[in-house]
């Protein structure tokens, strides 16, 4: 059995502060400082995009500034999400030994179906959806999403308890392409809440909090105890904060990039989520990747390869760049959530392909 699991709860607190709070959750726990942890959040207004997506593809960035949304990045991968007081994030920060479970989507299954059974003790019949949404009758109820960095995983979601959907729709560019593909006419419909299920009867947020806790140790054989947030976590929270995650720069890392003169996009939807590709090329014959950015809903850990993977790419021939990826991910550790190499080069093909060129 795996030691026991610290339980907090952070409440609610802005949106880069919460992402913030993760950065330094993980770095405590990479230096057992802290034990496993299973925490709770909450969120103001926040439209929060993933660490790999297009700011202002993803948001009405005036929409949020005239209704004072919060506008944030996440340190995981996935897609955009919109949160609120009426929404409860959970996450799971463990070694990866803890559990016993060590590739990343046999870790999101399994995840998935404890918060699910969780869920489930509340009077709704909630299932986990390949690769990271826990539904109920179709209808997403909880979408997920995590990553490891070293030995330790940090692995979150949320639960709609309540939420006005209109707030989500204005906040939130939903691709028409998304919907199309549910046959769903707003994204309002691919939604449910707690609120909408159960009525009357929707419970308080400590009932769900106990249900979900109950749902992870049921699953995993775990304790699990409530505990304090440390003195450390917080001042290592507010460092990242002014350093990183608080800052506009972070926030518009990626920005439309396609935007600029010469660049060349191109995109790629696979199992794993949308790979989008934008480069330049360079040389006589215009044969060279001069840069290349990848942006999109798509879960690789940790994130930071494939910032890696942009630098090795740099000055590859176009004809060389399949072996070149190929290379680079047998080369190191990597984990990814139903995306492959080959979706990464496709993305890049399809760029390559506007301009009249083949990879």
């Amino acid at each position: 059995m795996a030691d026991t699991f610290r339980i907090i709860d952070t409440g609610v607190r802005e949106g880069r502060a919460n992402i913030a709070f993760d950065a330094a959750l993980i770095e405590e726990r990479q230096a057992h400082r802290v034990p496993d942890t299973i925490r709770f959040l909450r969120f103001p207004p926040t439209a929060l995009i993933g660490r790999h997506q297009d700011l202002s593809r993803e948001i009405d960035l005036e929409y949020c500034r005239q209704n004072g949304v919060g506008t944030v990045r996440r340190i995981t991968g996935g897609g955009a999400i919109y949160l609120d007081e009426g929404q409860l994030g959970w996450e799971l920060v463990f070694n990866r030994k803890s559990l016993g479970i060590a590739a990343l989507p046999d870790l999101a299954r399994e995840i998935c179906t404890a918060a699910a059974n969780g869920m489930s003790s509340l009077g709704i019949d909630a299932q986990f959806r390949p690769r990271n949404d826990i539904e109920v009758d179709g209808r997403k109820i909880s979408g997920t999403g995590g990553f490891f960095d070293g030995d330790v995983l940090i692995y979150q979601g949320t639960v709609l308890v309540d939420m006005n959907p209109q707030h989500m729709l204005s906040a939130l560019n939903v691709p028409e392409a998304k919907l199309a593909k549910r046959k769903l006419d707003s994204a309002a419909q691919r939604v449910v809440t707690l609120k909408e299920l159960l009525g009357d009867d929707l419970p308080d947020l400590e009932t769900i909090k106990r249900a979900l806790i109950t749902g992870f140790s049921e699953r995993f054989g775990i304790d699990a105890e409530p505990g304090h947030i440390t003195d450390n976590e917080e001042s290592l929270a507010a460092r990242y904060f002014d350093e990183e995650i608080g800052t506009d720069e972070f926030v518009a890392e990626i920005d439309n990039p396609g935007d600029q003169a010469e660049v060349l996009a191109g995109s790629h939807t696979g199992p794993g989520g949308t790979i989008e590709a934008f480069l330049k090329l360079e040389g006589p014959t215009r044969q060279i990747l001069q840069r290349v950015l990848f942006s999109g809903d798509f879960f690789v850990t940790p994130p930071r390869i494939v910032f890696d993977l942009e630098a090795r790419l740099l000055g590859t021939r176009i004809d060389e760049i399949g072996e070149v990826i190929d290379k680079f991910f047998a080369d190191n550790d990597v984990d990814m959530l139903s995306v492959a190499p080959a979706d990464f080069q496709a993305a890049i093909g399809a760029a390559i392909d506007s301009a009249g060129k083949h990879v």
